[in-house]
């Protein structure tokens, strides 16, 4: 993921942001910012999220791999499959995820 830490500051500078900025938007410290551009750290979604965010760009941007994740059809596939499953099991399903299927 090293390439990953090496477009983050490449995009972060392209937009005259700061390291410091950055950590701020983040809220973390300027060190630990820079832990994720030098690679010391592993980028997971949430910080993947949070930085693309801040950057305005697609994760994929970031890591290449990451279109690889899925699709808005491929989630939604899943989404209605986890329903069906948890329907089948009679778990409980909070009526706003209910609402978005009819």
């Amino acid at each position: 993921m090293k390439v990953c830490g090496q477009n983050i500051r490449k995009i972060r500078r392209s937009k005259d942001l700061t390291q410091e900025y950055m950590a701020f938007e983040m809220g973390i410290s300027q060190k630990a910012y820079s832990d994720i551009e030098n690679s010391k750290v592993k980028i997971n979604l949430d910080i993947l999220t949070k930085i693309s965010d801040i950057l305005d760009i697609r994760p994929s941007d970031i890591c290449s791999i990451s279109h690889k994740c899925g699709t808005a059809d491929d989630y939604e596939d899943k989404y209605q499959g986890l329903l069906e499953y948890m329907k089948k099991n009679n778990i409980s399903i909070p009526k706003e995820y209910l609402e978005d299927t009819k």
